[in-house]
């Protein structure tokens, strides 16, 4: 019989709570022997919106993308740390594109069991995209998806 769940998509946004959401995937992928894939998307559409409103230039979207980039691989980098340091292995995907169509084809390509979200933010700047972008994942995941707000969870983690 193949067990409950086998493959974690968190979504990692660089946020606190997806901080947070990466590390209860951490513990639930030791605990229960799955894998783990941190996934960061590029919000290229959001940019492209931003673009073709003219509340960017060009330049500027490029700019911001490219800024959006290297966080995402500070982001990944981060999370594989705090994985290894517990002696998990996990799979890095930077995508591009609308953040919740990319966390579903990422969960949909790796077979995911569960898709993690961190809980939302109390920072209204970032509340309303990654609220958007939770609602879309939730309604049409072909998986179960968990929003993550174990308050104890760094208590939890560091006794792994």
């Amino acid at each position: 019989m193949k067990p409950l769940i086998s493959n974690i998509v968190t979504a990692v946004t660089g946020t606190d709570a997806s901080i947070l959401a990466a590390k209860y995937g951490i513990v639930m992928a030791k605990t229960y022997n799955c894998k783990l894939i941190a996934v960061y998307v590029v919000d290229t559409a959001t940019i492209k919106q931003l673009t073709l409103s003219k509340i960017f230039l060009p330049e500027e979207g490029a700019e911001y993308e490219k800024s959006l980039e290297n966080n995402g691989n500070r982001y990944l980098t981060f999370v594989e740390e705090l994985a290894s340091a517990k002696g998990v292995k996990i799979e890095k995907i930077m995508r591009r594109g609308a953040i919740y169509t990319e966390i579903l084809t990422a969960a949909d390509e790796k077979k995911a069991d569960l898709i993690l979200l961190g809980g939302w933010e109390k920072d209204t700047k970032t509340k309303d995209i990654i609220g958007h972008s939770h609602r879309e994942t939730v309604m049409n995941a072909k998986c179960s998806v968990t929003i993550v707000k174990e308050p104890e969870i760094d208590q939890i983690y560091k006794r792994l």
